[in-house]
């Protein structure tokens, strides 16, 4: 589109954010691909990451990832039954107990992290040249600003 004084418009906001959220849900699909076979499911590795930034009851795992108590405490359990969670009692409330990731937790985020990490490193490197590269990086400065309180 042509306005009048000759410069062609870019597409509107509306397009943008659904080419962005087109774009991005592909990017998190192969990032996905690129984990290492942990045996984990996704709301199995949810729960490890979310417990990575802090010890957390499995109520409030429940309320972070929007699922029922019960279903939160059958992902716990088989996260410790694989060694990756710990539970120790709540020192606020020792009817409760507080689950943190053990070191072995954190040993699978790492890897899953690096292989994802890895796999985009190589992937900008090989399918971009420098000015796209540099425009990439201008393009997450704006995806900080959009995602940002």
């Amino acid at each position: 589109m042509t306005d009048t004084s000759g410069s062609t418009a870019g597409p509107g906001p509306e397009q943008i954010a659904a080419d962005l959220t087109a774009a991005v849900r592909h990017v998190v699909r192969r990032l996905r691909t690129q984990t290492p076979e942990t045996g984990l499911t996704a709301s199995q590795r949810s729960a490890l990451a979310l417990l990575a930034e802090g010890p957390a009851t499995t109520a409030e795992l429940a309320r972070a990832e929007h699922v029922r108590p019960q279903s939160m405490r059958l992902t716990v359990g088989a996260l410790e039954a694989e060694g990756l969670v710990g539970r120790a009692p709540d020192p606020h409330d020792g009817r409760r107990s507080v689950v943190s990731v053990t070191e072995d937790g954190r040993r699978v985020l790492a890897e899953a992290r690096d292989a994802k990490r890895n796999w985009l490193a190589a992937a900008v490197a090989d399918r971009l040249d420098e000015r796209e590269q540099r425009q990439l990086a201008d393009a997450v400065v704006l995806l900080e600003r959009l995602v940002r309180p």
